[in-house]
């Protein structure tokens, strides 16, 4: 698969700085299932990477997101990526790959990216390739698996539930030579990494050495949103961020400007809506074409 990386970045508003409020993103919230169970992650709807991404106000059907991207193109031309982060894994939904290919036929020119928590990353390889996607995110917490036990409770993996320390060692495995073959697929890549004080503050680091090494494009620092298991600890502050990406930087260039989008989100990162607020929007207008 032959893919112009400096093109996709540029356009592409989780990459670019000048891009994140220019362009426009749809986050289609397709995928509830996942196979993976993190220890900071309330599973309203059974979701993987909850940060708050992770949050949807309704789960859509392949056909209701193709519905979706259609308004939202006609109303909106500066959107030019659209993307499937939950509310669960998306690699764990054949919703993905039925909506990816769908909007990939009829929208061939927008960027479709995924992100996932990487422990099937290997084994749908091939289908993300044939669906049209050209971006994956992978939230990558740890390096060792002593720090990853301490972040992840269990997980699912060809139908067989792994626990504790052997379910760190598989997930491990997975998204590290998932993250170097997606790499070699010719993915545009980054890598996603909560912040949680205390447990994996020092591992971040090694996470972005790593990736930087396996040739990933990005690293994106996400602070921890204190609930569940860790709704005792603190929110890093922004400072705590700042000089955490200044020394990851040194190994992989650093994401910014995030705003920990949700599983429904649209618009710019300058000018985030999510589909609640879409559809009141849409009946505030209805009733003033109506009065007036």
């Amino acid at each position: 698969m032959k893919l112009n990386h400096a093109s996709l970045m540029q356009n592409h508003p989780c990459f670019s700085k000048e891009a994140h409020g220019k362009r426009g993103r749809i986050h289609l919230p397709v995928a509830p299932a996942c196979n993976i169970q993190c220890r900071y992650c309330l599973r309203k709807y059974d979701c993987a990477n909850e940060s708050r991404p992770g949050v949807t106000s309704v789960v859509l059907s392949p056909s209701e997101a193709l519905e979706r991207v259609r308004n939202l193109v006609e109303r909106d031309l500066r959107l030019g990526v659209i993307g499937i982060a939950g509310p669960g894994d998306p690699l764990a939904n054949e919703a993905t790959f039925e909506t990816m290919r769908a909007v990939n036929r009829e929208f061939p020119h927008l960027i479709l990216c995924i992100s996932t928590n990487g422990l099937a990353l290997n084994d749908r390889i091939d289908d993300l390739m044939k669906s049209g996607v050209r971006s994956v995110t992978i939230t990558i917490n740890a390096s060792r698996p002593e720090i990853a036990e301490k972040v992840y409770k269990w997980v699912i993996y060809r139908g067989r539930k792994y626990d504790g320390r052997e379910a760190a060692e598989l997930l491990l495995a997975n998204q590290w030579s998932g993250l170097i073959n997606a790499i070699e697929a010719g993915f545009l890549i980054k890598v996603n990494s909560v912040l949680i004080p205390g447990v994996n503050d020092k591992e971040i680091t090694l996470v972005a050495e790593k990736a930087g090494e396996a040739g990933a494009d990005i690293h994106n620092i996400i602070p921890l949103n204190p609930q569940a298991e860790f709704s005792h600890v603190k929110r890093p502050s922004r400072e705590d961020i700042h000089l955490l990406r200044l020394e990851c930087g040194v190994s992989i260039p650093q994401m910014s400007h995030c705003r920990q989008c949700r599983a429904d989100a649209c618009g710019t990162l300058d000018d985030n809506k999510d589909m609640e607020s879409e559809v009141l929007a849409a009946r505030i207008g209805e009733e003033y074409e109506m009065m007036n």
